[in-house]
């Protein structure tokens, strides 16, 4: 597929078909990158030797030369990741080909695919209506099938209440973790953030994706309009022109603090526009983190 953009990607039907094309440019483009990111960045072959990991015989090295070689990487671990996924109602919001959940969404499967191709295992965690609906990591192929059915019955609804998904994965997250929140992080609670950011405290990898539409960025209105609360009935009609300014000066505000946040609290944070190529976006995500390390 030449270009994975969000036009592209919406004429694919389910998160299945989507997540495999975003995987897809994600791979083609390590394959050309020198950094791969974490725990796919292959270093060199050695001999085998009793307690090396037969998953990382190279078969093809012993059809060649007869002799048994094991594959070592540069960075070597047993991931254990979790993708935590807003499907508030503020997630179904879209002015372009996807809605900030169906990028969620496809970004989420994309994770998966990558994990579980590298033996590595990927849960989820759904934050939908109030409530959570979990998929513990897991490194097998099959699994694979369950979190992305899982993503595509994913629908949105309810408010954002990221305190509480806090607590829950506080609750159900062995120590150590990988965490990948895929939000918008609106939720009105000033302390809500935090107590996401707190995982990190808690010896956890964490990593924000914020997902933000391009109409919230720009505020392209100009006639009168009624805008509705998505998650509860407040409703106002407005002229767009009188309060742009100020619109775009909050949100500006907002983004910046949220970066900075996540920077003070040492957790990766990746703000995705819906109109982005979405392999693009990874391929930044995991070049940083692989330069980190």
């Amino acid at each position: 597929m030449a270009l994975l953009d969000a036009q592209t990607l919406s004429r694919l039907q389910g998160v299945k078909l989507r997540a495999r094309a975003v995987m897809e440019g994600v791979l083609s483009g390590l394959h050309k990158s020198p950094h791969q990111g974490q725990s796919v960045e292959f270093a060199e072959h050695k001999e085998y030797a009793p307690g090396d990991e037969l998953r990382h015989l190279d078969w093809k090295a012993y059809g060649k030369f007869d002799k048994y070689y094991v594959k070592r990487f540069e960075h070597e671990t047993n991931l254990r990741s979790v993708m935590v996924v807003d499907a508030s109602a503020s997630m179904g919001y879209q002015s372009g080909a996807m809605s900030k959940l169906e990028v969620a969404k496809t970004l989420a499967g994309a994770l998966c695919y990558l994990l579980v191709r590298q033996q590595d295992a990927a849960g989820l965690a759904v934050m939908v209506g109030g409530a959570f609906k979990d998929v513990p990591p897991r490194a097998s192929a099959g699994h694979l099938n369950v979190l992305l059915d899982t993503l595509e019955h994913t629908k949105a609804q309810g408010p954002t209440d990221l305190g509480s998904a806090a607590d829950h994965l506080a609750e159900v997250l062995p120590r150590r973790s990988t965490v990948i929140v895929l939000s918008d992080l609106l939720d009105e609670r000033q302390e809500a953030l935090k107590r996401i950011l707190a995982l990190r405290q808690r010896k956890n990898d964490v990593a924000v994706f914020h997902l933000v539409d391009p109409a919230e960025l720009t505020f392209p209105f100009d006639d009168p309009t009624l805008f509705l609360d998505m998650e509860g009935e407040g409703r106002i009609e407005v002229n767009p022109r009188e309060i742009k300014q100020s619109y775009l000066e909050e949100f500006g505000a907002f983004l910046a603090d949220v970066k900075a946040k996540c920077a003070e609290a040492d957790v990766d944070y990746e703000l995705v526009r819906t109109d982005e190529r979405l392999d693009e976006v990874l391929l930044r995500f995991l070049g940083r983190r692989g330069r980190r390390r």
